[in-house]
């Protein structure tokens, strides 16, 4: 996309935490203390994470979250500040600390691993009026964290006709409800409707909902996403590269596809082999953030 096209819109709805991220040679063995060679201190969250690719896209990324005031709060606004996020606090008087996720990333493979409370600690009712936190946004992506108002954000957003994306990483009871008014559904291969069933069993549920005809996207790690929309469907590659750190790849598909969404004169395919692309960037690269440089030079 060229720089002087107008900037999109992007309105994120769900999880910020704040990630505490060590590299190590091999997991600890039980009862062992090992040291790092890395640490890295950055926000974290589905949403969060994709609000960030979304502005290293170049996008204007607005993140409606809860957070409070607590310095854990403080450290997780800071940064999504630096990363060019608009940063929307639904509970700003909130002494509580948001999620604190302790993440180990291995060298040589860059599996990772997460340990966070996300947001079950905290309940986060739905705006007074989500349109207001949606309108006039290009694309709202949800990820279903905070379900109250990720509904009514999606609802709004859905009425107000802006594309709804899904984030659906994980099952949660909340995706009945977010489903039908999503435009895109961009789920991994670990994702499974209701908590049972096989990837393609999820994949015919998600394609049965009610709602208008709807993207249903999923993806295999290196292996080719498969995708669907209505009678159409395909497979997108992946690119090859060496694995180094999996930490947010997911995130960072859905930023990129976020982005590519509100370009209308985009096909799916063609929005997902981008997304992929950038995904890949962020597994090739050691660090939450150091990758993004690129992406903001305008390499895509």
């Amino acid at each position: 996309m060229a720089r002087d096209t107008p900037r999109p819109l992007g309105v994120f709805v769900g999880l910020a935490t704040l990630d505490i991220v060590h590299r190590v040679t091999a997991p600890p063995a039980r009862n062992e203390k090992i040291t790092a060679t890395r640490q890295d201190v950055a926000a974290g969250g589905p949403a969060a994470n994709a609000a960030v690719v979304f502005a290293a896209l170049g996008g204007r990324a607005r993140l409606v979250t809860a957070l409070g005031v607590s310095p854990v709060a403080d450290l997780i606004r800071a940064d999504l500040v630096r990363a060019g996020v608009e940063v929307v606090d639904l509970i700003p008087d909130d002494p509580a600390a948001p999620a604190i996720s302790a993440v180990t990333v291995v060298q040589g493979s860059g599996d990772r691993s997460v340990v966070s409370m996300d947001a079950t600690a905290r309940t986060v009712p739905a705006p007074a009026d989500p349109v207001a936190l949606v309108v006039p946004a290009d694309v709202v992506l949800v990820d279903g964290h905070h379900p109250d108002l990720a509904v009514a954000a999606a609802t709004a957003a859905a009425a107000a006709g802006i594309p709804v994306v899904l984030d659906a990483g994980r099952w949660k009871p909340v995706f009945a409800r977010l489903v039908p008014v999503a435009d895109d559904v961009v789920c991994s291969a670990d994702f499974r409707w209701e908590g049972r069933g096989t990837v393609d069993d999820s994949a015919a549920a998600l394609r049965a909902q009610p709602g208008a005809e709807r993207l249903v996207a999923v993806t295999h790690g290196s292996d080719p996403i498969m995708w669907w929309r209505g009678e159409r469907g395909g497979e997108v590659a992946v690119p090859a590269v060496e694995a180094v750190d999996t930490l947010g790849a997911g995130d960072a598909l859905h930023g990129a596809h976020a982005f590519f969404r509100a370009h209308p004169e985009m096909s799916d395919a063609d929005r997902l082999t981008r997304a992929a692309r950038i995904a890949a960037r962020r597994v090739a690269s050691v660090g939450p953030r150091d990758w993004l440089d690129e992406l903001r030079r305008g390499s895509r």
